[in-house]
C-alpha cells in the first residue's frame, strides 16, 4: 500500500487517519486500514449525526462499498474522501429548536396603546388570579427570566407554564412553590448549568416536567430524587444519555427523549416498571438493555431513526401490553422480528389496535392513515 504524498503510510500504532469532507468541514478519523468501510461509517456517526445507512462515502469519484476494507479501497494515511448524507437519515447538527413565539419589544401597532392597556394587568391582580386558579400562566411573554412575583404564590401554585420565552435560568427559588405539580419550560434558552436542580428536587408533589426544545446536554443524578414524577419530556435537546438514577423513578409513566444524541440506555431503566410510553426516536441507539423487557406496563415504544439492529430478547414475551412499536428507518427487519418469542401475540395486538383505529376513522372519514399503529 503506497502512502499519500507527504504523509507516512501508517501512524505509530498501525492506524491511519482519513480526512472526511462534510458540510464544509474536514473531519479526521483514525482507524485501522483493515477495518471495513462500514466500520468507518460507524465512527462518523457521532461527529456528523448521520446514520451509517444514510452515508455515501466517495473516494476519487467512486462510491465506497460497506464490506470492503480501507486498504482494499486504496485508502491510505491522509486520504481525503467526501461524505454525502441522505436527507431522510440526516439528523442535523443538534436539535431543531422551536423558536419562542413572542412579540418583539420594538414592534409598534397602530392600536398599541389600547392593546397594551389590556395586556398590562396590574401585578396585584395577576397574583390574585394565579393564587386563585393555581395556574401561573407566562407562556409567550418575551421573558428572559421568571418574574420574582411568581415565588410569592408559594403553596398556591400547582402549574407553572413558561413555554416559548427566552428564559435562561431556573433559580433555586422554585423550591418555594411547594405544591407545584406541573412545570413547563419548553422552547427557552436553558443550558445544563441553568437549572438549580436542588430547587426542583425539593418539590415532592411534582408529576410533570417538560424541558423540550432547549440546549441540555446532560441530566443530573439528582433527577432520581423526583420519585413522584409521572411524565418527563426532554425532546429536542442535545442529550448524550440519561443518568443511571433514572431507575429511581418508579412512578414514571411517560418518557419522551426523542431528537437527542443518546447512544446508550442504562440497565436501571428496567426499574421504571410504571412506564407506559417511551419515545427514543431520532437518537443514536443501536440497542436497548435486556432489562427493558421488565417493563410490563409498556404499551408504546418509538425507536424510529436510530441505528437499532435488534431488540431485547424477551420484549414480546414479557411486555404483554405492548401494541405500538415504531421501527421506521432502523436496520430491524420483519424477518428478524418474527424470530422473537411472543411476536405472534404482539402482532395480534398491533393488528387489533390498528383495525380499531381504521374502523373509527372510516366512521368519520373515508381517509385514514395506514400507519396508524406507528403513531
Amino acid at each position: 500500500m503506497e502512502a499519500s504524498s507527504g504523509t507516512s503510510e501508517t501512524n505509530s500504532n498501525g492506524s491511519i487517519t482519513i480526512n472526511v469532507k462534510f458540510s464544509g468541514a474536514s473531519i479526521p478519523i483514525t482507524i485501522s486500514p483493515h477495518s471495513t468501510i462500514k466500520d468507518l461509517k460507524s465512527l462518523l456517526l457521532p461527529p456528523t449525526n448521520v446514520l451509517p445507512r444514510g452515508q455515501k462515502l466517495i473516494f476519487k469519484g467512486k462510491v465506497l462499498e460497506d464490506s470492503i476494507t480501507l486498504a482494499a479501497s486504496n485508502l491510505t494515511n491522509g486520504s481525503k474522501i467526501m461524505l454525502l448524507a441522505s436527507q431522510t437519515l440526516f439528523q442535523g447538527d443538534g436539535p431543531i429548536l422551536k423558536k419562542a413565539q413572542v412579540v418583539p419589544k420594538s414592534r409598534k401597532d397602530i392600536h398599541s396603546s389600547s392593546s397594551n392597556d389590556i395586556k398590562k394587568i396590574p401585578v396585584k391582580n395577576r397574583l390574585d388570579r394565579w393564587k386563585a386558579t393555581g395556574v401561573v400562566a407566562l407562556s409567550e411573554c418575551n421573558l428572559e427570566a421568571i418574574p420574582d412575583e411568581v415565588w410569592v404564590c408559594g403553596s398556591s401554585a400547582r402549574v407553572l407554564d413558561c413555554n416559548n420565552n427566552l428564559i435562561k435560568n431556573v433559580p433555586v427559588e422554585i423550591a418555594s412553590l411547594t405544591s407545584l405539580e406541573k412545570f413547563f419550560m419548553n422552547a427557552n434558552a436553558i443550558l445544563d448549568e441553568s437549572i438549580r436542580w436542588e430547587g426542583l428536587t425539593s418539590l415532592k408533589c411534582i408529576t410533570v416536567i417538560s424541558l423540550n426544545h432547549n440546549n441540555l446536554t446532560t441530566l443530573p443524578s439528582a433527577l432520581g430524587s423526583l420519585t413522584s414524577l409521572r411524565e418527563l419530556h426532554v425532546s429536542n435537546n442535545k442529550l448524550s444519555g440519561l443518568p443511571n438514577e433514572i431507575g429511581h423513578l418508579t412512578q414514571l409513566e411517560v418518557l419522551r427523549a426523542n431528537n437527542n444524541r443518546i447512544s446508550t440506555i442504562s440497565d436501571s431503566i428496567g426499574n421504571c416498571h410504571s412506564l407506559v410510553e417511551v419515545d427514543f426516536s431520532s437518537n443514536f441507539l443501536s440497542e436497548l438493555p435486556e432489562t427493558f423487557s421488565g417493563l410490563n406496563n409498556l404499551k408504546a415504544l418509538y425507536l424510529s431513526n436510530n441505528a437499532m439492529k435488534s431488540l431485547p430478547s424477551k420484549l414480546f414475551k414479557t411486555c404483554l401490553q405492548l401494541s405500538t412499536l415504531d421501527l421506521h428507518n432502523t436496520e430491524i427487519t420483519i424477518d428478524l422480528l418474527r424470530q422473537f418469542e411472543g411476536w405472534d401475540n404482539f402482532d395480534d395486538r398491533r393488528r387489533s389496535k390498528h383495525q380499531k383505529q381504521i374502523d373509527f376513522r372510516v366512521g368519520v372519514s373515508r381517509d385514514f392513515d395506514e400507519g396508524a399503529d406507528k403513531n
